[in-house]
């Protein structure tokens, strides 16, 4: 049997799949394992080039193999696929991670510690703020409805929710006012949870000497500093601005032929939650 040199392990929740190949790319092995015994293959084999598609767990299994003392390295998804021979199957998915991170040209994904991806959850606010728009909008839609509006904004809503409370308003059907009511509980209640979260975030830019800096640019706040902390993965791995920009899909899509050079939109390739922070910031200083 040839020394296997390289890995490819496409992840799943309970059923992975692994593609071995020897230093000439001729496969080896394609087989299945659980979940389990994924450390108990690894520690039984030499040290390897260990590929894996950058997915949510993806960090977590990087660097329990790594301990082992391979070399494990991420790719990104989109950057796999040309590799897929014909089809969608796990075995196929396994094989083309083997073959591609092998590639020189290849672009990897660093691997986060614990740490940084604890810090990466200061998206929780985001998926708050969203929770909140989707329980105010209802409480609109249901009040105007009735003939009750209030004017655009977040601050404005509290006027909507003194209505639902008021008991002697009699515009107001009992029955609505039951179910409107526990709207306008969840609203609240959102609201401390991210006044709760905010005040945590600016709390912790206070200590950190990066985001200190961060927040001195203009249009860059609290949140904004602490989610290019936690998101950006390594500052030092871009060379310019530009290259950042890139990254975050703010720069124009290309599309040339014939030595005809034509530019798009932006991409939009990149981190969503970072990038619609960066543009509200720019958009408020100009």
């Amino acid at each position: 049997m040839n020394q296997i040199s390289t890995i490819g392990l496409d992840l799943a929740k309970n059923v992975f799949q692994i593609h071995g190949a020897d230093a000439e790319g001729a496969p080896i092995f394609n087989r299945k394992l659980r979940r389990a015994d994924v450390l108990r293959f690894f520690e039984k084999l030499p040290p390897c080039l260990v590929g894996l598609e950058a997915c949510g767990s993806a960090h977590y299994w990087a660097r329990e193999i790594a301990a082992l003392g391979d070399d494990v390295r991420l790719i990104p998804p989109v950057y796999v696929k040309p590799f897929v021979k014909r089809g969608k199957t796990d075995a196929a998915d396994a094989e083309a991670i083997s073959e591609a991170v092998t590639r020189e040209t290849m672009r990897f994904v660093p691997i986060k510690s614990a740490d940084q991806q604890a810090a990466a959850m200061v998206k929780t606010r985001a998926l708050l703020l969203r929770q909140q728009t989707q329980a105010i909008n209802a409480l609109r839609g249901h009040l105007s409805e009735l003939g009750i509006i209030a004017a655009t904004g977040t601050a404005k809503v509290a006027e909507l929710i003194e209505i639902v409370r008021d008991e002697e308003d009699v515009c107001l059907p009992k029955a609505a006012r039951l179910a409107l009511a526990e709207i306008a509980d969840q609203i609240q209640a959102l609201t401390r949870q991210i006044d709760k979260l905010e005040r945590g975030i600016v709390g912790e830019v206070k200590r950190d000497e990066d985001m200190r800096r961060l927040i001195t640019i203009p249009g860059v706040g609290a949140i904004t500093a602490a989610s290019v902390k936690a998101l950006v993965p390594d500052p030092e791995g871009f060379k310019s601005g530009r290259h950042f920009a890139a990254w975050l899909g703010l720069t124009p899509k290309p599309h040339s032929s014939g030595g005809k050079e034509r530019l798009g939109d932006i991409s939009k390739m990149g981190n969503p939650t970072l990038r619609s922070l960066l543009v509200c910031g720019a958009t408020s200083v100009l």
